[in-house]
């Protein structure tokens, strides 16, 4: 199932982004998140909590799911 993600800004980091979906609680447990959980952007394995995601990128998350960063315009 894919959930769109809504940002106001142009870009959004990976680790703002988990917290935005209540994924994680604070921005220091990305990087747990990160080896706990097999993410893609776009199709690629991601362990960056800084990856700057922007309008139209896809997030794959093992057991959890697929988003789509849309931005207000």
């Amino acid at each position: 199932m894919e959930q769109k993600v809504t940002i106001i800004t142009e870009t959004i980091t990976l680790g703002q982004l988990l917290k935005l979906m209540n994924l994680i609680e604070t921005g220091g447990a990305a990087k747990w998140f990160l080896q706990e959980y097999n993410v893609f952007v776009n199709g690629e394995k991601e362990d960056r909590r800084g990856r700057k995601l922007k309008d139209g990128d896809r997030i794959d998350i093992e057991r959890i799911g697929t988003f789509i960063v849309t931005q207000v315009k």
